[in-house]
């Protein structure tokens, strides 16, 4: 019978769930995971597909890059993350629109890859 060693504690850490593993600091971060960098075919292939994009409205943005965005069209309120915060652009009361399939929310002309939060 072999000895088990027990686990060590984790301490939480939000940042690893989220996927910023090995990120520190946005404007060095080079991923293209969800809520990372925009990729570019995820912004064509968003923009290929308009019946996907829902219309909401900012309800919260965090420091640490959530964000809380109510449908127009539904009851529905979810929250997203970026990695960069959005940089500063979005803000509650901001009309958005959010890309069902490719995790990508629209704000003007600017665009963000997000992930589900």
């Amino acid at each position: 019978m072999s000895h088990r060693e027990p686990h060590t504690r984790t301490e939480p850490n939000p940042g690893t769930v989220m996927g910023m593993r090995g990120c520190r600091a946005a404007g060095e971060c080079r991923s293209e995971r969800p809520g990372h960098r925009l990729h570019a075919m995820q912004e064509r292939l968003a923009g290929a597909t308009a019946s996907k994009w829902v219309d909401a409205i900012i309800v919260e943005v965090t420091e640490d890059g959530f964000a809380t965005v109510a449908e127009f069209a539904s009851d529905r309120v979810r929250r997203v993350w970026h990695h960069d915060a959005f940089a500063g652009a979005i803000v509650p009361g901001a009309p958005v629109a959010v890309h069902d399939v490719y995790g990508v929310l629209a704000h003007g002309d600017r665009r963000f890859s997000v992930a589900p939060a």
